[in-house]
């Protein structure tokens, strides 16, 4: 078989599974709009979560630090897959693969060292952090909250 006639097959391939995947998605759509069920109730268009019923907006102002966390999360994750393959790989890359990956972690170490030297990791309030005060090294802790 010439390579135009394979780069073809492939791609109708490619566009039969398209189809049926669009096929399928559309099917399942349509049997489930005609074999749900049909109530018109008041409550029927309320949110329920778990028991309880929404109060308020669901528009809250959250802190940047937790899409911090997300990214550090992903980033470390990434690294951790990469570790995997790098461990299941031991006997073929050998020590020159041993030395990279050494390598490697230290990177990520130190990045790790940066993000908690300038305080990334940090979720204390500022309110309630620990200040040392001069050569003394008393240690005052800020807590204005009532209890």
């Amino acid at each position: 078989m010439s390579t135009s006639i394979e780069a073809l097959a492939h791609h109708w391939a490619f566009a039969i599974f398209l189809i049926g995947t669009l096929a399928l998605c559309a099917f399942m759509l349509t049997a489930g709009h005609f074999l749900g069920g049909r109530s018109k109730a008041r409550a029927k268009h309320v949110p329920y979560e778990s028991g309880i019923d929404s109060v308020g907006s669901a528009r809250l102002r959250m802190s940047a630090k937790f899409y911090l966390v997300a990214m550090f999360f992903v980033i470390f994750d990434i690294e951790a897959l990469f570790l995997y393959a790098w461990a299941v790989s031991i006997r073929e890359v050998g020590w020159l693969g041993f030395i990279e990956a050494t390598i490697f972690i230290l990177v990520l170490l130190a990045g790790l060292f940066y993000l908690v030297r300038i305080g990334a990791l940090d979720w204390t309030p500022i309110r309630s952090r620990r200040h040392v005060d001069g050569p003394s090294e008393v240690i005052k802790t800020n807590n204005n909250h009532p209890q």
